[in-house]
């Protein structure tokens, strides 16, 4: 039977980013330095794939650094954790290696800096999420306040209108932060924003690419585990930016068929810690029901690496 035709979009960048590639070879580095297993404070990247392989490895997935036994390493996730954790390590004598994405340690330090000056922080970002966690918890009880909203600049209460500074999660959609950022200028003239964007640069291009596909294809599917806030997040841009249907799928097996019924074009892109075997596992349960032509929409080049810290390459 002959297959329908269907043009397919692939976002570039997609995919991994600087910090998400360093975080899992921190883990893969101190498996071979240290041996199985090394434990792992909450999941090292929100991506099922990527924790199930470094499992298997022999990697230990736990949420607290309690669940931890105090003779095997440990390691913190890639979305960093509060300040408390560090010291508690410390004070159990603990080998610890610290996986935080550098951009979200910029935000940590001017969090710090901040502080410091004898300002009161107001973070954007989301409740609970392990990033915005990691942020608040840099600083003592009530020196940061967490925004999700425009409507919850209205709502909070600050000691000092004058004395504000505001940082924000690395992965959120960069509209919505705008649009908080006009609300807490307009509410606290006086407030200090960062130098630069806190929105990480692979979060930027990702959702740049998603927009300047979503207008020309009929649906969008989004590679990323649904505790991904960054994949999330792109789901959103796609809608916002004209794309009538968007889909996050974290495997070909989630794809929901008959929501893409009668297309004939589909954009593809990937969430920040989504590997791409997963897209290319996306492709080709698509070949396998259309006859696929692929064009690649380059809207920026990454070239960006961090160096995994100092003690995994050094001999044990």
């Amino acid at each position: 039977m002959t297959k329908p035709p269907l043009a397919l979009y692939l976002a570039a960048p997609r995919g991994f980013c600087a910090g998400v590639d360093r975080a899992i070879k921190i883990v893969e580095m101190a498996l071979r330095k240290w041996g199985a297993p090394v434990y792992v404070r909450h999941e090292i990247v929100h991506n099922k794939f990527v924790v199930d392989r470094l499992r298997d490895k022999g990697a230990v997935f736990v949420e607290e650094l309690q669940d931890c036994p105090d003779d095997r390493p440990v390691i913190f996730s890639a979305h960093g954790v509060p300040k408390a954790v560090p010291e508690q390590a410390q004070a159990r004598n603990m080998i610890y290696v610290d996986a935080t994405c550098p951009l979200v340690s910029k935000v940590h330090i001017e969090a710090e800096r901040h502080h410091q000056a004898g300002l009161q922080i107001i973070m954007i970002g989301h409740a609970g999420h392990p990033e915005t966690i990691g942020t608040m918890g840099q600083l003592p009880p009530g020196e940061v306040l967490l925004v999700e909203t425009a409507e919850d600049v209205e709502k909070i209460t600050v000691r000092d209108p004058e004395k504000l500074a505001f940082v924000t999660q690395t992965t959120l959609s960069i509209d919505d932060t705008a649009g908080i950022v006009t609300a807490l200028r307009a509410r606290f003239p006086h407030i200090i924003g960062p130098h630069k964007e806190d929105i990480c640069y692979a979060t930027t291009n990702r959702q740049e690419a998603v927009k300047a596909m979503a207008r020309d294809i009929d649906a969008m599917l989004v590679v990323g585990a649904p505790n991904s806030s960054n994949s999330r997040r792109l789901v959103e841009v796609a809608s916002r930016a004209g794309c009538s249907y968007a889909q996050l799928v974290q495997r070909a097996t989630d794809i929901d068929w008959r929501a893409l019924d009668g297309i004939t074009s589909l954009g593809i892109t990937a969430g920040a810690s989504a590997p791409e075997e997963l897209v290319d596992e996306v492709i080709a349960a698509l070949r396998k029901r259309y006859d696929v032509s692929v064009t690649e929409v380059e809207t920026a080049t990454e070239n960006v690496e961090f160096k995994v810290p100092r003690a995994l390459r050094e001999p044990a």
